[in-house]
């Protein structure tokens, strides 16, 4: 058996760049950070002693004979992608919700081609992986994405992500010094808006909205150099309004990227005085990050006593394995 863990991520700047139909004629950048809240999938072959060749177990459990009888569409698309034939037993779990801006989507499928090609015994890099999870995602499942989340999780850490016209990327790494991190850590609050929303849905309208939006997107991603160099000066208080005017120009391209749930968090944190914040991912629900300097916190804290705060860290891993049961061997095929 494999176990693998993946992080969720949180992006700062630059998102809507990473859609091809931007990235392809324009290039785009990308400043975000995985934290210490993960997706967990396990995965073994299945012994061959029970009346279902696949076991597939989510937020519902699936017992099928074939993979093509499979109903999670990653799961399905994974192991067609993989190649696999044989039965397989696949367990997912996770610290936070799905749906929810942070990701979850990317790190499920980045994380189970981890967990599946260690079953097969197969060395893949973390760029594979997420070129992988894209072309699965964005290719066979024809879902509305972008590429940043599956380079972010599979990669973990604070990262710089330059996406070019011709489908390369790369990433550059953020490295701060320890105070200069935990200060800049000491500045972030998540709070859950409670609401869940299918990404693809609103990141579709966004697509649709590009190429009436190019003066936006321009300048959404002339934002995240500036922030980097912030970032490394630890001017957090000029991050944090940089912030606040990325997301005054992301809410601007579509209408179902806030709500008035969203829109309430944000008004009462900003009353309280935080500096800026954004809803996460394609928006619609889902989390909502505030950027605030930590004496205005406590205040912050109990303006939004009615929503959830999770507390979290950056993390640097990425993608791992995290246990692995010595024999992986194949069961034999059954007839």
């Amino acid at each position: 058996m494999i176990i693998v863990r993946t992080p969720f991520r949180i992006s700062f700047f630059g998102g809507g760049t990473d859609y091809p139909v931007w990235f392809r004629e324009h290039g785009g950048a990308v400043l975000s950070t995985t934290i210490n809240k993960y997706c967990y999938i396990s995965a073994r072959f299945l012994p061959p002693f029970f009346d279902y060749r696949n076991r597939i177990v989510w937020s519902r459990i699936e017992t099928v004979p074939s993979i093509y009888d499979i109903e999670h569409p990653s799961v399905r698309a994974t192991l067609c992608h993989l190649g696999i034939v044989e039965g397989v037993e696949i367990h997912h779990f996770a610290d936070l919700p799905a749906r929810a801006g942070l990701g979850s989507s990317s790190s499920f499928t980045v994380g189970l081609l981890n967990a599946l090609n260690g079953i097969l015994s197969r060395v893949s890099s973390k760029s594979r992986l997420a070129e992988d999870a894209i072309y699965i995602e964005r290719d066979m499942l024809e879902e509305k994405v972008g590429v940043q989340d599956q380079i972010a999780v599979a990669h973990g850490g604070l990262n710089h992500i330059v996406l070019r016209a011709d489908d390369t990327w790369s990433v550059h790494p953020q490295i701060l010094p320890r105070d200069l991190r935990t200060d800049f850590e000491n500045h972030l609050m998540l709070f859950y808006s409670g609401l869940s929303r299918h990404a693809s849905v609103i990141a579709d309208e966004k697509i649709k909205a590009i190429p009436n939006k190019q003066g936006v997107l321009t300048e959404m991603a002339a934002m995240v150099d500036p922030a980097i160099q912030m970032l490394h000066k630890g001017a957090f208080e000029d991050f944090g309004k940089l912030l606040h005017e990325n997301w005054l120009l992301k809410r601007s391209i579509t209408p179902s990227i806030t709500t008035e749930t969203v829109d309430d968090i944000y008004a009462k944190a900003r009353q309280e005085g935080a500096l800026g914040g954004k809803v996460l991912g394609a928006g619609g629900g889902g989390f909502v990050l505030i950027f605030a300097k930590p004496e205005k916190q406590d205040h912050i804290r109990k303006a939004l006593n009615g929503f959830l705060e999770v507390p979290f860290q950056m993390e640097s891993s990425g993608t791992q394995i995290v246990f692995c049961a010595e024999d992986i061997d194949k069961p034999a095929l059954r007839t």
